[in-house]
């Protein structure tokens, strides 16, 4: 059966069907991307919560990238409030560490620079990227994924390759 050109997100049988199709993917993505550390199964839950809270607003087939936005988003303000807790702790705590220093230091280098390199993506290059590289995903699937055509998605990876490359260069 057809669906109604006004069925809406709020509509119980709607959203169902998109936490069915939409659910798998999303805590793969926040896994591979994140790690099991930032617990993706909490993200997938706090996406379909803000989801439900915003029903109204969002149209069922943007749902999916409002999903994948607020779950990547999410994780990110958890990673920056993991980042000041550690800065609070590394400041407060002058334990003698036995491991090299210049190790310890060119490896907080490296983050640094990865993590700053991923942070001045923009937002689209960074979730073309990670879906193809990170859950090896094919351009065609992350095509109809985003909503956008095949070609927009490799002009996203390969100009988030070459910006990575660029900022990752001294390592």
């Amino acid at each position: 059966m057809k669906k109604n050109l006004f069925d809406s997100v709020c509509d119980e049988s709607v959203f169902a069907t998109i936490h069915k199709t939409v659910a798998k993917d999303l805590h793969d993505f926040i896994y591979y991307k994140y790690g099991e550390r930032f617990k993706p199964k909490d993200k997938v839950q706090e996406a379909f919560l803000k989801l439900w809270e915003n029903c109204g607003k969002i149209v069922p087939e943007k749902a999916k990238a409002f999903l994948f936005s607020v779950a990547n988003n999410t994780t990110l303000n958890e990673i920056k409030h993991e980042k000041v807790k550690l800065k609070y702790v590394q400041s407060s705590n002058s334990e003698v560490n036995n491991e090299n220093p210049q190790f310890l230091l060119e490896e907080a280098e490296y983050l640094k620079k990865y993590q700053d390199a991923l942070s001045k993506l923009t937002e689209d290059k960074r979730v073309a990227f990670l879906l193809n590289r990170v859950e090896g995903k094919k351009h065609k699937e992350i095509a109809k994924i985003l909503n956008i055509s095949k070609k927009a998605v490799e002009k996203r990876i390969y100009s988030a390759l070459k910006e990575l490359r660029k900022e990752i260069d001294g390592i």
